[in-house]
Order: structure tokens, then sequence, then C-alpha cells
């Protein structure tokens, strides 16, 4: 995320203090039938220092999900305080150990005393499911 401006790469990366207005994006994949773009709301996530996009808990199928696996390529929209639509690549992380570390960061992250999330309590049990997709942001061609 070097190559992002000082106040992009603030906004992305939030701490367990940042609220749910901090957390909430829109993400625009390619549909992997239509081939069309498919914009939608979603909540992003800050583990170990890198961004993840997560289906949350019980890790039902999501359209964005399978989207992203047959192109892993998106817009990544900052929305709230910042503005701006950021070129991006989402890896599926499916090894077992990485899977466990950022699903329990994320699952402490959503039970501070502070509410920043809309789930809660939220147990790491509940988030073994989830469909998780680490991002990096790409510079601009």
């Amino acid at each position: 995320m070097s190559h992002l401006p000082d106040h992009f790469r603030r906004a992305i990366e939030i701490t367990p203090a940042a609220g749910t207005r901090e957390r909430i994006i829109d993400i625009t994949t390619l549909g992997r039938r239509t081939g069309r773009p498919r914009r939608i709301e979603i909540f992003f996530y800050r583990a170990s220092g890198t961004t993840y996009l997560c289906s949350g808990a019980g890790g039902a199928a999501t359209d964005w999900h399978a989207n992203l696996l047959a192109d892993p390529t998106f817009t990544f929209h900052l929305k709230n305080g910042i503005r701006a639509d950021l070129p991006a690549r989402a890896t599926p992380v499916t090894d077992p150990a990485e899977r466990q570390t950022v699903l329990a960061e994320i699952v402490a992250d959503l039970n501070q005393p502070h509410d920043p999330g809309t789930i809660r309590p939220t147990r790491l049990e509940d988030w073994a499911d989830s469909r998780l997709m680490r991002i990096s942001f790409r510079q601009r061609p």
C-alpha cells in the first residue's frame, strides 16, 4: 500500500477503535456469468497489517466471493469521509493456519467493548466457514 496517498492509507488502515462507518465500503466486481459490473456494500477488516473481505459468521455463499474467484480484480470504493475508487486484487485465504489467525483477529475486533461493528458478541467457531479474501491494492496503470 506504500504507493497509495497517505489519506487513502489512513482510511484503509483501520484499528479496533474504528467504528462501523469507517469499515463500510463498496466493491465492484465483474459478474462471473454476465461480465457486467456488480457493486455492493460490504465491511472490510484489518488483521496482521493486511486488508480482508469476509462473508461473516455462518459462511454462506456470496456472489461477490464467487465473482472474485472467477476474476480477482475489482474496485475498492472508499466512501465515508474520503471518496476514492482503488484498483484491487483479491486472493482467497485457504491455508488453515492463516485463516485461523485472521478470523481470530476479526472476531476479537468485532467484540471490542465500544462496539465497532454491528455483530456482537460473536464467536470464532461461528466464522470458521467464512469466505475470506486477502486484498492487495494495485497501482493505477
